[in-house]
């Protein structure tokens, strides 16, 4: 675990700015050049801390069988975010990092970054060799990439297009796992906190992975509760994870008449706005509410109390994302989706359930 000192260190700055930064504090006055350095810099330390404890010993990157060294390319990362909003959802930092890391390991050429605040130029899609999307894209803009750019690789998104390479992880499947150990630790009346799902413009109200497994999951046990379900919609998905729509869902969930004792947040950002608005009232996490996330990014370890949250792996998400590039600049010709694994980190905001 990455500390907030070695953050600090890092970044050259207090540990006390570092712990603002990382918990959103609104009234700190600090240039957004330091406030990305910290943010970078923490998700950068967290990805690197576990995978070096594991590797006691330093192991050089080496090339997969069959794959070129080196790969005579240029690039495009298409992202869905601003820099803005992707600093406010540092798990997209961490999607973005990985690409560039592996990117720099085999000799890749990042030559354009398109995202809102530069937005898609057919044009200079010509001559890029392949191109890594990120995120949320509507299938026209997708299906018109691909006439100008021979790969697409998507990264943290499947548009349900099979002919494009996709990697992800399976939130569905992460989100039946939380509410399974939420109902062995003997939480009974869970609520969520999330957005819609938009897809192609069109704002599906329970369309969103989490959320429909949510549902799904206590429709088939006859618990399910539409008033414990509270979405936030915007026009734009990267706007519907935002821990100001976590503080407001999560309020209107703390107005019922009779409150869960869990919500699950569709993300850490929700969940922090989510523990604002149950500190707000005057009640205990978890004595009286448990909150659960996704994502585990940095700042899940240092909140009041340290965040239970599903690890998502950003990070190699986006390396994963590099690697399947190459092999289609090696000439594999048929796509491949890649889901990679979760993992549950149980910290003090919930009740771990007992070990079956």
């Amino acid at each position: 675990m990455v500390t907030i000192k070695e953050i600090a260190k890092a970044v050259g700055v207090s540990s006390g700015t570092v712990s603002r930064v990382l918990n959103y504090d609104q009234s700190l006055s600090i240039s957004e050049v330091k406030r990305q350095a910290i943010i970078e810099t923490a998700e950068a330390l967290n990805y690197a801390t576990p995978r070096a404890r594991k590797n006691a010993l330093s192991v050089p990157f080496s090339i997969p069988m069959g794959l070129h060294a080196e790969v005579s390319a240029n690039i495009a990362v298409i992202h869905f975010l601003a820099p803005n909003e992707e600093l406010v959802d540092p798990y997209y930092v961490g999607v973005r990092l990985g690409i560039e890391a592996r990117c720099r390991e085999y000799k890749i050429e990042i030559a354009r970054v398109f995202n809102p605040d530069v937005p898609i130029d057919l044009a200079m899609l010509t001559g890029i060799s392949a191109a890594i999307v990120v995120g949320h894209h509507p299938k026209a803009e997708i299906e018109a990439m691909a006439k100008v750019c021979p790969h697409l690789i998507m990264a943290d998104y499947n548009p349900r297009m099979p002919q494009f390479d996709c990697v992800r992880a399976d939130l569905g499947e992460a989100t039946v796992t939380i509410l399974d150990s939420l109902d062995k630790a003997g939480y009974q009346r869970i609520g969520f906190v999330g957005g819609y799902e938009l897809m192609d413009n069109d704002a599906l109200m329970h369309g969103e992975q989490r959320c429909k497994a949510f549902i799904e999951w206590h429709e088939a046990r006859g618990r399910y509760r539409p008033e414990l379900l509270a979405l936030g919609q915007s026009e734009r998905f990267g706007q519907n994870l935002r821990l100001e729509t976590g503080y407001q869902q999560a309020k209107s969930l703390l107005a019922l008449d009779v409150r869960p004792d869990a919500i699950v947040a569709a993300n850490d950002n929700m969940a922090i706005g989510t523990y604002r608005a149950i500190q707000e009232v005057g009640l205990s996490i978890p004595e009286d509410i448990a909150v659960v996330a996704f994502n585990d990014i940095p700042v899940a370890q240092f909140l009041t109390p340290p965040l239970s949250t599903m690890r998502i792996p950003g990070e190699l998400i986006g390396e994963v994302a590099v690697d399947l590039l190459v092999e289609r600049l090696n000439g594999r010709d048929y796509s491949k989706h890649v889901t990679l694994p979760t993992e549950m980190v149980w910290r003090a905001s919930a009740k771990k359930p007992l070990a079956t």
